[in-house]
């Protein structure tokens, strides 16, 4: 039986990649739940298999072995479209750069992302509007910056764009990769205790891959990846 409590569970999983006539082990035997409201930090060196972590729960890479659990659901028995549709509806992810469009302000830059999910009737733009309105008031951004374009916004302020832009889609899980890598210490920590109390209010099971030991506190656990093996 699934527990709904635990949107995010991958036992056993193996990830490799080719590399001339061998192959590579991204991860090695990877076990990981994450609970409804619990933070868990992933912290290691540069290559030891954070991103590829991150890309197997998000369901982007498929591993060679093991399972993964997404929203209930064993995402290896899912085809391809199947796995895409879990992965828009459950999936937050908050990138190391915000990547936001140039062109648009921060409430648009959060609509677009309903427009590109598809199936949106135009009686319920208003109330995404509202919705975009209210996510990024949660995180921080007055009036006036909502209605403001990226080039006139603090690299903290384009992160927690970034961060509502990824739970705009009311997501059970929300992967998050290095999110604080190009900010200064203080917008860093703010960011930390946002990702910390965006957790709590939505309810998200939130991994935090980072290099900065200041975000370490703000998690519930912090695990240890080396060479592909992860450990608390």
């Amino acid at each position: 039986m699934t527990d709904r409590r635990i949107p995010l569970a991958l036992d056993r999983v193996r990830l490799t990649y080719p590399d001339g006539d061998r192959r590579l082990t991204a991860l090695d035997d990877v076990g990981l739940r994450v609970a409804a409201g619990e933070l868990v930090a992933v912290a290691g060196p540069s290559g030891s298999g954070k991103s590829s972590l991150l890309a197997v729960a998000a369901t982007l890479l498929r591993p060679d072995a093991g399972t993964v659990r997404l929203a209930g659901q064993d995402v290896g028995v899912l085809r391809a479209a199947a796995r895409t549709a879990l992965r828009r509806r459950a999936v937050g992810i908050v990138f190391q750069q915000p990547n936001l469009l140039p062109s648009l302000t921060s409430v648009e830059q959060l609509l677009v992302t309903a427009h590109l999910r598809g199936g949106r009737r135009a009686l319920r733009r208003a109330t995404e509007r509202r919705r975009a309105e209210e996510l990024l008031e949660s995180v921080g951004l007055d009036a006036s910056r909502r209605r403001r374009r990226p080039h006139r916004l603090s690299g903290g302020e384009r992160q927690r764009v970034n961060i509502a832009r990824a739970l705009f889609g009311t997501p059970q899980v929300l992967l998050v990769d290095e999110p604080t890598s190009a900010l200064d210490h203080e917008r860093g920590a703010r960011v930390a205790e946002l990702l910390r109390e965006v957790t709590r209010t939505h309810g998200t099971a939130t991994v935090l891959v980072t290099h900065d030991l200041g975000v370490l506190g703000r998690a519930d656990r912090v695990l240890h990846m080396t060479d592909g093996r992860l450990a608390e």
